[in-house]
């Protein structure tokens, strides 16, 4: 190999090298095309824009077993509820371990009530809590959640790849 080959060798692996870095920089600063983000599951979209992960409860034995006996939510996650048609809705605490709040929504994602911090059930007969308007939704959410994000009557949820939502 002449000396002219080495230095065109030498040229050739540090250009490379500048060129993997480049990548590698662009990658990591945000610079290049980011990549497309995986399938998400269940969401509800909060008034304040916020976007919540959610578990479907939708058969009478997901419904009847809902949060019971969880020490606790994930952060940025809930519980959804879906029934076929508008009713006045009432849930209880039976087994469940942390306090709640409850959004009572329809289909189109209005909020029709909203139940701030139901505590869990301390002894049976647990109480039951009513909505004060008929819902065919209801959410779940760590107890807190709905005041932080701006949920209230009259607002409106926007459901991501919920069934019927």
């Amino acid at each position: 190999m002449t000396s002219r080959d080495r230095r065109s060798t030498r040229a050739e692996s540090r250009g490379s090298a500048l060129a993997l870095a480049a990548l590698l920089l662009g990658g990591c600063a945000g610079g290049g095309p980011s990549p497309a983000p995986a399938a998400a599951g269940p969401r509800v979209v909060l008034p304040s824009g916020a976007v919540f992960s959610l578990e479907i409860a939708r058969t009478p034995e997901q419904i009847a077993q809902g949060l019971m006996f969880r020490e606790s939510l994930a952060p940025s996650s809930g519980m959804v509820f879906l029934f076929d048609a508008p009713e006045p809705r009432s849930f209880w605490m039976k087994n469940c371990h942390f306090a709640l709040d409850m959004v009572f929504a329809r289909k189109d994602g209005t909020v029709v009530d909203v139940l701030e911090g139901v505590p869990p059930c301390e002894a049976d007969p647990c109480p039951s809590y009513p909505s004060r308007a008929p819902a065919d939704t209801v959410v779940e959410l760590t107890a807190g959640e709905a005041r932080r994000n701006g949920v209230v009557a009259g607002t409106r949820l926007r459901f991501l790849s919920v069934p019927g939502r």
